[in-house]
């Protein structure tokens, strides 16, 4: 049930992420964004007393890698791609990920993918293609330069997850989080100073419900909703919890129907019904075949 509201908050993301490319620079917005984030994963290190002790070269290494894909990498081409992008390219290029994921993790760790799991990627690929594609205007064709870097952040968040599977075994997914935001987070920030043309209160603040948004955004669905992600990853492995990816376009339809007033048809539902089954089928254990006695 955890993953499935991480998964509804990160559908809602979506949303506000695209509301807040009106009134932030995309660097900047990113920036603020894993800012918050990072300052609660802080707290929840002091409140749990966690402490980052005795890594050694190689994972030091690794959780940098995995910083600089999984959030500077990430949040820049998400940020920069929803400006350019379309909503529902941008919905569709998303239900990527589990699949994406699934073939990262069967080349990085031999992970089997059987029969049972791709059936359910195929599924859920199906019932995310029927929810974005019943939109009126919604091709495929024409690929624009925001569709490439929504399909470059998915590959590079895939890559990065592959990569917390194997840190995992050895660190807290806490420690993990917080050193991966820690890597990108001070990236983004570099980068934003850079790139805005002053840091003037209206550039940084430009109103309180934009703060509003961005403490949203940094608090629940990046800091809470990734800490439930690596948990998962550390639990069930990258291929099984990136299955549940399948729900993040489901609920970013469900809210933009809710809060654009755009229309719902019978294609949601069937996307559901088709969703639902891949997820399951996409995460239960393969049952052996009884052998020949």
């Amino acid at each position: 049930m955890t993953l499935i509201a991480a998964m509804v908050i990160w559908g809602l993301n979506v949303t506000v992420v695209k509301q807040l490319t009106t009134s932030f620079e995309t660097s900047m917005l990113a920036a603020l964004r894993m800012a918050v984030a990072l300052a609660v994963l802080s707290g929840i290190m002091v409140w749990k007393r966690q402490i980052i002790l005795g890594l050694d070269r190689k994972q030091m290494l690794t959780l940098v890698v995995c910083g600089v894909l999984m959030v500077y990498l990430n949040q820049l081409l998400f940020a920069e791609g929803l400006q350019r992008s379309t909503a529902t390219n941008g919905a569709l290029i998303m239900a990527l990920s589990p699949l994406v994921s699934a073939v990262l993790a069967a080349i990085m760790f031999r992970e089997r993918l059987s029969l049972q799991r791709l059936l359910g990627v195929a599924l859920g690929f199906s019932g995310v293609s029927a929810v974005v594609l019943s939109h009126p205007g919604a091709g495929l064709s024409s690929a624009s330069i925001g569709d490439l870097m929504l399909v470059a952040g998915v590959v590079s968040f895939a890559a990065g997850g592959a990569l917390v599977q194997g840190l995992a075994r050895s660190l807290h997914p806490l420690t993990i989080s917080w050193a991966i935001y820690l890597v990108g987070t001070l990236m983004l920030v570099a980068q934003a100073a850079v790139r805005s043309p002053s840091l003037a209160l209206e550039v940084v603040f430009p109103g309180w419900w934009q703060w509003a948004l961005i403490l949203f955004s940094g608090v629940m669905a990046t800091a809470l909703s990734n800490l439930i992600w690596n948990r998962a990853i550390a639990s069930i492995g990258v291929a099984r919890t990136a299955v549940f990816l399948y729900w993040v376009p489901v609920f970013g339809v469900l809210f933009a129907a809710l809060l654009l007033e755009e229309r719902l048809t019978m294609w949601h539902l069937v996307g559901f019904i088709a969703v639902m089954a891949g997820t399951f089928l996409g995460t239960r254990p393969s049952v052996p075949s009884p052998s020949n006695s």
